[in-house]
């Protein structure tokens, strides 16, 4: 499926959804948050994936806001631009059964059952960088770069930003690419453990989607997706909070039919037929 701005399509029970503004360094924009939050909530509902995979086009992830927009708003102000509405930060959700930290406009693949992988493929700024940090898993290519660059545009720590790159990267490292706006390769983003891994560019994607298919036929999609929530949830709780969690949950997964299958394909060695029950 292709839309003006993205193209999704699934393989191996990984859905890829791909920024397609290659020209722009796939420059943000309203119609893409739109098609992404659509492709997203597609791949969710899907039985038939179990992975999600977040890229870009040609050289760039995503070059932060398109430039037009912040334009019109330095020009126009905040009240008078038709396309501030882009940069807002409105609820996009209501699952009864998501805290609100999770249903922002930016901030809601850590709602998403489903693992969510950033596959960075170039240049990554501002609200890119933001999109990317909200995934659950990020691989870079060696090509990759890294800016916060909010403070070179006059702008502040946007996005939530200031809540999830602390719990990336820590503390010190978060100011230092807050306050400074600097870029960072690969190597560095790596050090700093802004990302899990990175990959030559020539075999990016392969190396991807190699993970993705692996994760999607190994894994129990109702382990990944309660562990998911057990990681995310434990942010805002104690450990014994959290603790009690995990038991209550571990009864549930005996009670599973993917216990049972992942017992029984242990033993009987061969590969899994999770089923998600």
């Amino acid at each position: 499926m292709t839309g003006q701005e993205t193209i999704y399509k699934v393989i191996d029970r990984v859905a890829t959804v791909t920024l397609n503004r290659p020209d722009k360094l796939n420059a943000w924009t309203a119609v893409m948050e739109r098609e992404v939050r659509a492709a997203m909530a597609e791949a969710e509902a899907d039985d038939g994936v179990r992975v999600i995979v977040l890229t870009g086009a040609g050289r760039g992830f995503c070059a932060g806001a398109d430039m037009s927009l912040l334009d019109e708003v330095a020009k126009l102000g905040v009240n008078g631009s038709s396309r501030a509405q882009a940069l807002r930060n409105t609820g996009i959700t209501d699952r009864h059964d998501v805290r609100p930290d999770f249903q922002t406009k930016y901030s809601y693949f850590p709602a998403l059952r489903k693992p969510v992988i950033a596959a960075i493929n170039g240049p990554v700024v501002g609200l890119g960088l933001a999109i990317a940090l909200y995934c659950d898993i990020r691989f870079a290519s060696q090509a990759a770069r890294f800016s916060t660059a909010f403070a070179k545009r006059g702008l502040i720590a946007e996005f939530g930003m200031a809540w999830i790159l602390p719990r990336v990267v820590g503390h010190a490292n978060a100011l230092d690419l807050l306050l400074s706006a600097r870029s960072i390769d690969a190597a560095e983003a790596l050090r700093m453990g802004m990302i899990n891994q990175s990959f030559p560019e020539e075999t990016f994607r392969e190396n991807v989607q190699q993970y993705a298919s692996d994760m999607a036929s190994s894994a129990s999609p109702r382990s990944t997706g309660v562990i998911k929530r057990q990681v995310y949830e434990a942010m805002f709780l104690s450990l014994a909070q959290a603790f009690e969690f995990s038991e209550s949950e571990m009864l549930e997964s005996l009670k599973s039919e993917d216990f049972k299958e992942g017992i029984a394909h242990f033993l009987e060695k061969r590969a899994p037929i999770f089923t998600g029950r």
